[in-house]
């Protein structure tokens, strides 16, 4: 019979916790005004991030025997300096809000209370940006109602004028109106100085939009989206390929794809399996960073941990993710965690129609892909025309040289032409 240890067979109880307390008690010194200590401050309209540092000032007195001046509270960030706004901070004062300050002494556990209740710091904002910009001067009362006068002739209804005219007719100095068409065209011409031509607007509305980096100029489909425009020359060298190679057959191969729901992109890569080497290589590069830009599309369209990332993008290389998170989201004000929103979702979108694009010889199938992406047909329309597209069927021509048979000959095709043209923004409808 085997013996048992006594001492063993004891139960090890848990120390039992400590107690947590915390020391209340009411601190036996007041501030001296003459000193700086605890201060409150208030921003009504923007708040400062936590890391901006803040100093107190004193108003420099003419005369020693003057006691010193209202204590102002002022700090900067990269664009913005906050400061005191002695008439607020006097209003707030004036009206008896009074807030009673306590400090907390994480060593000892205290909580000491000052016995000197104080009036919060109003603090106002100044953009730096902006301090440079004289501002402009306000207008007399008889430049005022002169160049309400001449817009009223120039711009306003039938009724505006009638009433301008009456008005005229009442006046006993009827010369006194001599001139005011002269001032106000000088006006609108010099008012006008900062409008934007026709090719500053065109240049703007290029700038801004939401489609890969584009040559307006290019006379070949193939140079208005330029590769390394979409895949930086980096990421570019990171793709592999050699898995494509070594998978064996089309259900190996679509095992190596990031993105294994996409119809497109499993028929592409065994379209591009049976051409030479130069482009099959080159074009089953294009098509696995499509599979990882979809794979990415579908992860971050809802909420994501950075660092879990790469675990739910398997297969991707890790300078395609980095890449990627860099062009395609955006951490909000106030969070170190990156977030899409709708407009680079567009981005992100355009960015792949444009290379699957290039891998249909510039008539994408806008049907397929669509569905593959789960988005409504026009929608995606409207999309590729946004890229200089026009949605239309393919005649026997475009057919034959696409390799195509006479079966998709009702189907319409994305087709990118160069130079390319962007939509024009729609007129609104005039109102009665």
């Amino acid at each position: 019979m085997a013996s048992v240890n006594a001492n063993s067979a004891k139960k090890r109880k848990r120390d039992a916790s400590p107690a947590r307390e915390i020391a209340f008690k009411l601190s036996e010194h007041s501030v001296d005004p003459k000193e700086v200590g605890p201060v409150l401050v208030s921003f009504p309209t923007l708040d400062a991030p936590p890391s901006t540092a803040f100093r107190c000032y004193r108003k420099k007195t003419k005369t020693s025997a003057e006691p010193d001046g209202t204590l102002i509270v002022a700090g900067e960030t990269d664009a913005v300096e906050f400061e005191s706004n002695e008439e607020e901070s006097r209003r707030v004062a004036g009206s008896g809000c009074r807030y009673v300050i306590a400090v907390h002494n994480k060593r000892t556990s205290a909580l000491t209370v000052l016995p000197t209740t104080m009036s919060p710091h109003i603090l106002s904002r100044t953009v730096k940006a902006l301090k440079s910009i004289e501002p402009s001067a306000a207008p007399s009362a008889v430049e005022y109602f002169q160049a309400k006068t001449a817009l009223g002739e120039t711009f306003g209804t039938k009724k505006a004028k009638a009433a301008i005219r009456a008005r005229e007719r009442n006046r006993v100095d009827l010369g006194a109106m001599e001139g005011v068409m002269d001032f106000v065209m000088a006006g609108i011409d010099k008012a006008a100085e900062g409008l934007m031509t026709t090719e500053e607007a065109k240049e703007l509305a290029d700038t801004t939009r939401q489609v890969p980096p584009f040559d307006a100029t290019a006379t070949d489909p193939a140079d208005v989206y330029p590769l390394h425009g979409i895949i930086p020359e980096p990421e570019w060298k990171a793709l592999p390929v050699s898995a494509f190679y070594e998978a064996g057959g089309e259900r190996g191969r679509r095992e190596v794809l990031p993105f294994k729901r996409s119809r497109w992109v499993t028929s592409r890569v065994e379209l591009t399996m049976e051409q030479t080497d130069k482009e099959k290589k080159r074009n089953l590069k294009i098509i696995f960073y499509i599979a990882c830009m979809m794979a990415f599309r579908a992860v971050t369209e809802r909420k994501f941990n950075k660092e879990e990332l790469p675990g739910r993008l398997v297969g991707v290389p890790g300078a395609v993710v980095d890449s990627l998170l860099a062009r395609f989201t955006e951490c909000p004000r106030g969070s170190t965690e990156p977030r899409t929103t709708p407009q680079l979702q567009l981005l992100l979108l355009t960015h792949i129609l444009a290379l699957c694009l290039r891998v249909d010889n510039y008539a994408a199938d806008n049907a397929l892909i669509a569905q593959d992406l789960s988005i409504a047909s026009d929608k995606m329309n409207s999309v590729f025309k946004s890229l200089g597209c026009k949605i239309v069927k393919l005649n026997e021509r475009e057919r034959t040289r696409l390799g195509l048979p006479d079966s998709v000959a009702n189907e319409k095709r994305a087709v990118l032409a160069a130079p390319v043209e962007f939509p024009k923004p729609r007129l609104k409808k005039k109102t009665r």
